[in-house]
């Protein structure tokens, strides 16, 4: 199972993880979508999940910090205890042994990050 995470600002655009997601390789193959909990029901990511046809998987950011990331910010390991939003929420949702397959992109605005991981779903 092929899962896109993001990580974005609450008034990041639709674009915005439009744009993302091409840079972190596009949506061919996706199963599902993924974020932090508490930013599961943003607009600009719910109109992403519908125009691609794929649920939203949402993990709780505890969950989140038990995960290790190739890339690592301070600011969001002081807001959420992960060094990445993006690959910390499509590892948790693709399921045991999932796997990095894109690390994270940022939107040229910086407003939104995608990374894309691989598991089997469960």
């Amino acid at each position: 199972m092929k899962v896109a995470g993001f990580g974005f600002r609450r008034d990041a655009t639709l674009a915005s993880l439009r744009e993302a997601l091409r840079e972190a390789g596009g949506s061919e193959g996706l199963a599902a979508v993924a974020t932090v909990s508490d930013k599961a029901d943003a607009l600009a990511l719910k109109s992403l999940a519908h125009e691609l046809g794929l649920p939203i998987r949402s993990v709780p950011a505890d969950v989140l910090a038990e995960i290790v990331t190739v890339t690592q910010s301070e600011l969001i390991k002081e807001k959420f205890g992960a060094g990445s939003v993006a690959e910390s929420a499509a590892i948790a949702a693709a399921g045991r042994g999932a796997r990095l397959i894109s690390a994270r992109a940022v939107s040229q605005d910086r407003m939104a990050t995608a990374a894309i991981a691989e598991g089997d779903g469960k």
